[in-house]
């Protein structure tokens, strides 16, 4: 006869082992769960589904949120450190899949609570723990450290580059032409220098606009550092990743790139198959 211990252990495997069969399962289904929240969510927001629907999908809306609850309470009855997980990022997302339905309780035009819904999606990021997909992310989670501190100098650089082209066109255009103030200058310069430009404020003088087109010159020249930055450690993340492979024999974990077999025993670092 199992335990009570027992049946905790058992639901903790399933739900919050990512490497068993029973914890791969549940993820998935999970998975799919979210989806089918997430796509509830986005009908719910159509007028004229929710003029015809809105029975249905708030009964469907309510099955979610008890499976959400269900789950949530499980995880906290199973979870050895109840309080740890409940104030960990992932518990808080599990909470906030569970508030909008409470709130609309007490609230029956839930409408504005689509925002706080769509939070159930940050819950695929615990799915996406599964081991066929936690290598990946380790690569963009080292490709993203390693690059931190160049992409931080690069926005600085940026923000130093739009506050000093703002307050250029700030003084050059002046207010009678749109710009009435600085920061309306730098948020000029940041919608051109990203070459979005949506044109609801213009330079208008000769000086502005020569002004205006070194911007977008620059905006051209700049784009692309923080993609080359990034795909350049994303490149090293992976190159590293090939290097650290273990010989099958005296366990040395680093080998020059391409080597085939092990500089210290010998013996061949790939199986053949």
């Amino acid at each position: 006869m199992d335990t009570p211990s027992s049946w905790r252990e058992q639901l903790y495997v399933i739900v919050f082992q990512t490497d068993t069969v029973a914890g791969r399962r549940f993820d998935k289904i999970l998975l799919l769960i979210i989806l089918a929240s997430l796509v509830t969510v986005i009908l719910d927001s159509i007028d004229e589904v929710h003029q015809s629907y809105a029975g249905l999908l708030a009964a469907i809306e309510w099955g979610f949120t008890a499976i959400f609850l269900v789950e949530y309470l499980i995880r906290l009855y199973c979870s050895p450190k109840p309080l740890r997980y409940a104030f960990s990022f992932y518990g808080l997302v599990d909470l906030l899949a569970i508030v909008p339905g409470i709130i609309a309780l007490y609230y029956s035009d839930a409408q504005y609570l689509l925002i706080i819904r769509v939070i159930r999606m940050l819950r695929i990021f615990r799915v996406l723990k599964l081991s066929p997909y936690l290598k990946q992310a380790n690569y963009l989670l080292t490709a993203l450290r390693g690059s931190k501190q160049k992409i931080i100098v690069f926005l600085l650089s940026v923000s130093t580059l739009v506050t000093v082209f703002g307050t250029l066109m700030y003084v050059v255009e002046g207010p009678e032409h749109g710009f009435t103030s600085i920061p309306k200058g730098i948020y000029w310069a940041i919608v051109t220098l990203t070459t979005v430009g949506f044109g609801d404020i213009v330079p208008k003088t000769p000086l502005g606009q020569v002004l205006s087109s070194m911007v977008m010159i620059t905006g051209y020249s700049i784009i692309a550092v923080p993609t080359g930055i990034f795909t350049a450690e994303l490149a090293n993340a992976m190159r590293g990743e090939q290097l650290q492979h273990d010989c099958p024999v005296c366990r040395k974990n680093s080998h020059e790139h391409g080597a085939a077999f092990c500089s210290r025993c010998g013996n061949a670092l790939f199986n053949k198959t």
